[in-house]
């Protein structure tokens, strides 16, 4: 009896590969962006098991080359002397970015070609809680060095939960354990770094592929022509197992190899410089998956507060409460306010589709104009006018985008 016959007869892998492994996976290049925010998170959790061995979250004081520093600060150093603990480090960082840049790409394809259409407004919905929770857990892993960069990154997230109305004390001191910074913070920070967040993340990737399975992928409208010819099946494309698999393990490796390159080329934060959190505060700004909110703060008057039903309204309220939340209203919305009411299994053309794709434009250009507010000291630009260039540029997106989709789609027939 052979060592497959001697699981199959306990497991039936015959059967789970009659059922499963056969399925169809669609050719189009795009596809591989789920894939890509996948196989991100496989080496996030690889790497962040090595780097928790070493990690230590805490901030008492220890001795660290002749100087007392806190714990969490030691140990970062530490692992950045160690053989590899470094790049081991920037992998981690890097592959962390890369996530967050794929689902959010990966969520644009999903919009632009009307893929959340229903009956796919569920995993449109996913998506949109995946992006959100893997931007907390960049945030949450933010804190960990505990260096003054850190530190100070951090804080502007401590006043802006504090700013939420009527509940702004218990959230800040459910998340900060208290008065920020405090002895608690780190131990509370690497709890939701290492088993809250991944936990949910695996939790959404599962029903995400789940219902990905059940109700299989959109595909490209070139394959409708295709399907009476190939007896009528619902997904063109290749089987999961082997040819998809294998697509799939090259792309892996090229994309260790891409991140591996950055995380020897381009350096992080060097902590060892920062040093420990002081009174002093450098001058620092968000990464660039946070920048529209911090530049959106930046173009927010200082002095604009009001009182609404008894909570208080501040400019971080607006900025970094409001705004964000909005977004992603908006966002969660757009399946249901899409005229379009029939099940949608074809990838649609952008170019024929003036209205949404034009709003799609409008929004990006808006965001990447907040983002750019956030540099507005370097710049010299007043508040006021970086205000004015952030709506007509989105005016302006809008308008010209819409027009000229408008005509292409009145010349072709088609407005979908």
């Amino acid at each position: 009896m052979s060592i497959f016959t001697w699981f199959d007869e306990r497991l039936e892998l015959k059967k789970f590969k009659a059922k499963f492994l056969v399925k169809t996976f669609p050719t189009h290049p795009t596809f591989l962006l789920g894939e890509l925010a996948l196989f991100s998170f496989i080496t996030l959790v690889a790497t962040g098991v090595f780097l928790g061995f070493l990690y230590e979250p805490s901030t008492k004081m220890v001795s660290l080359f002749g100087a007392m520093v806190p714990a969490a600060y030691a140990s970062v150093v530490k692992i950045d002397i160690l053989p590899l603990g470094m790049i081991i480090r920037r992998i981690h960082h890097w592959s962390a970015m890369l996530m967050i840049a794929a689902v959010l790409t990966h969520l644009m394809r999903i919009y632009f070609t009307s893929a959340y259409r229903k009956p796919r407004e569920i995993n449109w919905l996913i998506g949109l809680c995946l992006l959100g929770t893997a931007m907390v857990a960049a945030f949450t892993g933010y804190l960990l060095p505990y260096s003054q960069f850190s530190v100070t990154a951090t804080s502007i997230a401590y006043y802006v939960s504090k700013s939420v109305p009527w509940i702004g004390d218990w959230v800040s001191r459910l998340l900060f354990a208290g008065e920020f910074p405090s002895d608690g913070t780190v131990p509370r920070f690497f709890f939701m770094h290492v088993m809250l967040i991944p936990a949910t993340l695996i939790g959404l990737i599962s029903l995400h592929l789940l219902i990905i399975v059940k109700q299989k992928h959109t595909e490209p409208r070139s394959n409708r022509n295709r399907k009476e010819a190939e007896g009528g099946r619902r997904l063109i494309g290749i089987p999961i197992w082997p040819e998809q698999g294998v697509i799939s393990l090259s792309f892996y490796l090229f994309l260790l190899f891409v991140v591996v390159l950055m995380a020897t080329y381009i350096p992080l934060n060097p902590i060892e410089t920062y040093g420990p959190p002081s009174p002093g505060t450098p001058v620092m700004r968000p990464d660039w998956y946070f920048l529209p909110v911090y530049g959106f703060l930046k173009l927010i008057p200082g002095d604009l507060s009001f009182t609404f039903l008894g909570g208080k309204i501040t400019p971080e309220t607006i900025g970094g409460v409001i705004f964000p939340g909005l977004l992603f209203l908006a966002a969660a919305l757009m399946p249901f306010l899409d005229r379009w009411k029939e099940p949608q299994h074809y990838i649609a053309n952008p170019l024929q589709r003036p209205f949404m794709t034009s709003l799609g434009v409008g929004a990006g250009v808006f965001i990447c104009m907040t983002a750019v507010a956030g540099y507005i000291d370097v710049l010299h630009i007043t508040p006021n006018r970086m205000t004015a260039y952030a709506i007509l540029a989105t005016l302006a997106a809008w308008g010209v985008t819409y027009t000229l989709l408008r005509r292409y789609s009145r010349k072709r027939g088609t407005d979908v």
